[in-house]
């Protein structure tokens, strides 16, 4: 059954940044791709992606570091670049990306960079994956870190980046488990890595495991595990909540799951009765403007609930 949307909901959303209008104009209009890769073009033009990208250094990088200080540093300012979608083509962000994948990691495949690569927080791994890939870093870096990421899988069958502390994690982590698979999705989608079926096999196994846990409960006792994965937030920089989790399941069009409807009724309890979502809350850190505010409609929670419900529906 289609979800319908609203024609006053739609108008809101298309009068929003150039962001939300090309990804409306994709995932909910079903616009022909020459006339939404037209609109993605103005992302490099105006906006909040133009904004972001004219805040680049003469380095490349952004905020004065390349991790840190959270959210203005050039990684979490490529990521927002990549939710907002500007081109992957974009040369200022391949530079961007290709300066944080070889600080922190290396340039070239030797031992240091295997060294690194071991050492390196799974999250930041996985973030940096995703990174390179969308911006068509294409070199063996990536293979390489995919082999890594592979190779990190909890026994029961995702990703947790305390594993080198102590005490040992026993099970895995929501947020670490969902920035490895944005970085395997893409590439997943790119399509051309030597790792697909492997790489496959490990998304299943993963999202398997979110399953068991209804992507926001207990697997023992049906619990909510933490009240703050059941509110929405964007951008949601390395946190994990249930749209997080959902939109990944719809970007992957994972087969109907019965465990997943207590995290669609969490979504569809967060409907507004004027029909859009809210953000619910942001994480504490530096940035270098705000695109909505707490508690106010969002456009951008809006866009991916409908995404999600769609889906869902079909």
């Amino acid at each position: 059954m289609e979800i319908h949307i609203p024609s006053d909901v739609l108008t809101w959303l298309m009068h929003g940044d150039p962001a939300i209008r090309w990804q409306v104009m994709r995932d909910l209009l079903d616009t022909p791709e020459q006339e939404w890769q037209t609109e993605q073009q103005q992302t490099l033009q105006s906006g909040w992606g133009a904004r972001l990208l004219a805040l680049q250094d003469s380095s490349g990088s952004w905020g004065g570091g390349i991790y840190s200080p959270k959210w203005t540093s050039a990684t979490y300012t490529l990521l927002l670049l990549h939710s907002i979608g500007i081109p992957r083509t974009c040369i200022a962000a391949q530079q961007g990306t290709q300066l944080v994948v070889t600080t922190i990691l290396g340039a070239t495949c030797d031992s240091a960079f295997s060294q690194k690569l071991t050492d390196c927080d799974r999250c930041i791994v996985g973030m940096l994956l995703q990174l390179a890939v969308y911006f068509k870093l294409d070199d063996a870096r990536i293979e390489a870190i995919v082999e890594n990421l592979l190779s990190e899988t909890m026994p029961d069958g995702a990703w947790n980046c305390r594993r080198l502390r102590r005490p040992r994690p026993q099970h895995s982590s929501f947020h670490t488990t969902f920035n490895v698979l944005a970085g395997l999705r893409e590439y997943l989608e790119c399509g051309t890595g030597k790792q697909q079926r492997e790489v496959l096999a490990a998304e299943q196994h993963a999202l398997e495991f979110m399953l068991q846990h209804h992507l926001y409960k207990s697997d023992h006792t049906g619990h909510v595990i933490d009240p703050r994965f059941t509110r929405l937030s964007f951008p949601y920089r390395w946190h994990y909540d249930v749209l997080r989790g959902l939109e990944y399941f719809a970007r992957a069009n994972w087969p109907h799951d019965d465990r997943l409807q207590d995290a669609i009724d969490v979504l569809r309890e967060h409907q507004r009765t004027d029909g859009y979502w809210p953000v619910q809350q942001k994480y504490t850190g530096k940035v270098f403007f705000e695109m909505e505010r707490v508690g106010g409609p969002s456009r951008w929670n809006t866009l991916r609930a409908l995404r999600v419900l769609r889906w869902w529906n079909q």
